[in-house]
């Protein structure tokens, strides 16, 4: 449609001025001035007006319709004389828009940004979950590889048990399982987690079990070293640090850092041949008479979720071999020998006397009987 059109049908009385002014002034000059036209003149005369506004509207229509390649003189006059009205008509369109619509606009961002913020915090708490089932299911699948593989080599029968409380007044020494007396728990039971030994069974209820770890002062493990077979004692240092030491052993001893510590068995409370930890200092006993040396653990106390109980030991399983168990529990890499090379019955040592049961593991800590 021709722009002239967009101008003219917003005024249609525009149109009708122009045909009344036109029969006036035709009147105006008639041979009868002080006569009104007939009818039948003004139909004519209306007639032959509608026609000609016609004709200039078809013109205008033909001089300004869309497509064309040239623009006729009045409409580029038109257009150049409107242009900055419609440019400042377009601009006052758009910052009162802005202004109205801006009240709205911050009520509608305020309820998205509380929507966002609320789906943010949910992704953040799904996250956080995937991530717990993530860890918790690393753990169930390491102690279900302990019990198809390091178990049955070992010829141990476990029961698994979750951690569920500790002793607020000794946070490292003690803590409380979810399996008890009903489930075939019973005291003294050695209790060991995938990555070595944990403590034994101190006291037991239908439902629970209260572990005293190795950590803990009262503790006491007959315990040797995994290469040269040199035996001694593990005790608790505080159960606040978590730390560990081995004492009673031989002068003559060679003993190094690195050097990994297992049970000793041989009537001890403790199974054989279960990981302790690793030799981290060296040093003498305050008699002189013996050395002793730090030893930092296997296993991670402050982070204990899931454990296990040995509730039975046996004859090694066929299926597995300790050299596919990785170390401690198998093959040591650098040593001649591994936690499963000394079983019940056997020597501790190349011609030295086994590792007996001492009053420390008796009791629960202190010095060895005299």
């Amino acid at each position: 449609m021709s722009p002239i059109i967009y101008w003219c049908i917003p005024f249609p009385g525009v149109i009708q001025y122009i045909c009344n002014s036109l029969l006036l002034f035709i009147s105006c000059f008639s041979r009868y001035p002080e006569v009104d036209i007939l009818p039948r003149r003004i139909a004519y005369k209306r007639i032959f007006l509608l026609a000609v506004l016609v004709l200039l509207t078809l013109a205008l229509v033909k001089y300004t319709a869309y497509g064309r390649l040239s623009v006729s003189p009045v409409e580029a006059a038109l257009r150049d004389a409107l242009s900055p009205v419609q440019g400042l008509a377009t601009q006052v369109g758009h910052r009162l828009k802005g202004l109205v619509s801006f009240p709205f606009d911050v009520v509608g961002m305020t309820r998205r940004n509380h929507e966002l913020s609320e789906n943010l915090k949910k992704a953040e708490g799904q996250l956080r979950q995937l991530e717990e089932y993530r860890l918790e299911n690393q753990r169930l699948q390491k102690l279900l590889d302990f019990h198809s593989n390091t178990a049955q080599a070992m010829g141990f029968e476990l029961t698994n048990a979750a951690v569920i409380s500790r002793d607020p007044g000794n946070w490292f020494g003690m803590l409380r399982i979810n399996k008890g007396s009903d489930q075939g728990i019973q005291k003294n039971m050695t209790v060991l987690s995938p990555e070595g030994l944990v403590g034994r069974i101190s006291s037991v209820s239908a439902d629970t079990a209260e572990v005293l770890l190795i950590t803990d002062p009262r503790s006491g493990v007959g315990a040797l070293i995994q290469e040269n077979r040199t035996p001694g004692l593990v005790e608790g240092v505080s159960p606040a640090t978590g730390q560990i030491r081995m004492v009673h052993i031989p002068t003559g001893a060679l003993v190094k850092k690195n050097q990994v510590v297992i049970t000793a068995g041989m009537g001890s409370l403790y199974l054989k041949g279960i990981p302790v930890g690793t030799v981290s200092t060296v040093g003498r006993e305050s008699s002189g008479l013996f050395k002793s040396a730090t030893l930092v653990p296997f296993v991670d106390f402050d982070r204990l979720e899931e454990v296990m109980v040995i509730t039975s030991s046996g004859a090694p399983g066929s299926k597995v071999s300790l050299a596919d168990i990785p170390p401690p529990w198998g093959q040591a890499e650098k040593s001649g020998g591994s936690p499963g090379t000394v079983r019940a019955g056997e020597s501790a040592s190349d011609g030295k006397a086994p590792v007996k049961e001492t009053s420390a593991e008796k009791n629960g800590g202190g010095q060895p009987a005299t």
